[in-house]
């Protein structure tokens, strides 16, 4: 049972600022402020990406794009924008602002924003004394006293005003009609989806999270050999050269990157019997559809593995471990670089055997929540 404040909420803001894995590894917490505070309304302030996510995650109501300028990436803007969104914010008259943060990053430019816009309650960890800026905040212990995975460390913080759910997986709900489309696209491509074919996703935004195009390339060729199966490469429309060089190193392989929105994206990886995959949002969108994922996971954060759903998560160990970097401060990208594409592949079968007992993952045995649209 929540809190007496808390469940007498009646319009909570939940913000998350950062990008589509941070905001689906939030929907979990939301989910629980859903379950534990019936009748609520729930709103997003968010990345545009993030949006464009909550679109698909029945919990939230509605959404709000903000550009924060404390974040990393952020374009500069002109006060007026950041007073605007005060008014914004106001007008809607919240009665409660939960703001989700990583560990490094500091609430407080947000509870600022929310105090100002007369949100009531104000929910938030925080490193130093907040005084008046939160009205419940949690201290931050991370990452010197203990380090937990990114949705653990959101259900903890709504925990603590009394919101908990029974069902902890990440939330991506798909339209049926972009499950219908995707399927028609495997269609004209020529998969045959009786037989094995997997995802694989060579980008992210940050270039210390990449596993090395040359070896990505070589992981899908022995797959090939071995089952063999047809690969589908995705991206942004950033990735579009990254993945069709990838493309024509292995045969029969064909890109889709910079040719799907977020929805039907997230339909292809549904669809897929395995992800494989750079640490990065096609991971978070997997662990949401039940998809299995071979995760490239480099050593720059411990907190983002593929939460609740089959998975490998694969690392060389390196004393420069956890540095929190866009761009390898060593230089040298040893906790990717050595991983050899022979475990990749390795992983990738196993998971597709250990799921299935067969070569193909049947989409019975996928978590997979259509909505309809």
């Amino acid at each position: 049972m929540t809190s007496s404040e808390w469940q007498s909420a009646r319009n909570i803001l939940c913000i998350r600022l950062d990008y589509l894995g941070d905001v689906l590894m939030s929907t979990p917490a939301i989910h629980a402020l859903r379950e534990s505070i019936p009748g609520a309304r729930i709103t997003l302030l968010t990345s545009a990406v993030g949006a464009a996510a909550a679109r698909h995650i029945p919990d939230i109501d509605d959404a709000i794009v903000y550009h924060a300028p404390w974040l990393k990436h952020s374009e500069p803007h002109s006060r007026e924008e950041d007073l605007a969104m005060i008014e914004t914010l106001a007008a809607k008259h919240f009665d409660a602002a939960v703001i989700f943060t990583v560990y490094s990053q500091s609430p407080l430019p947000t509870a600022m924003l929310c105090h100002l816009a007369d949100i009531p309650l104000r929910l938030a960890y925080c490193r130093e004394n907040p005084y008046t800026l939160l009205t419940h905040w949690v201290p931050e212990t991370e990452p010197h006293d203990r380090l937990r995975h990114e949705v653990r460390r959101q259900l903890d913080l709504v925990a603590t005003v009394g919101a908990r759910c029974r069902d902890e997986h990440l939330v991506f709900c798909v339209p049926e009609a972009d499950t219908q489309r995707m399927s028609r696209m495997l269609d004209e491509i020529g998969i045959d989806k009786e037989k094995p074919w997997i995802v694989m996703h060579p980008g992210a935004s940050a270039a210390s999270r990449r596993y090395p195009p040359e070896y990505m390339a070589a992981a899908a060729r022995e797959l090939t050999k071995h089952l063999p199966c047809r690969v589908l490469l995705t991206g942004s429309s950033d990735e579009v050269e990254l993945a069709e060089r990838i493309a024509e190193q292995v045969p029969h392989a064909h890109s889709l990157a910079g040719q799907l929105q977020l929805s039907e994206l997230a339909a292809l990886i549904g669809l897929a019997p395995l992800l494989i995959s750079n640490n990065t949002g096609p991971v978070h969108l997997a662990a949401a559809l039940g998809t299995p994922v071979v995760d490239l996971y480099a050593l720059t954060n411990p907190q983002h593995a593929p939460w609740k759903v089959a998975n490998r998560v694969l690392y060389h160990d390196v004393p420069c471990r956890f540095c929190y970097k866009s761009v390898c401060p060593e230089g040298h990208h040893r906790c990717l670089a050595e991983v050899p594409p022979s475990q990749v592949v390795g992983a990738a079968l196993d998971l597709l055997r250990q799921n299935t007992n067969e070569i193909l993952i049947s989409p019975k045995h996928k978590r997979v929540r259509p909505i309809a649209g």
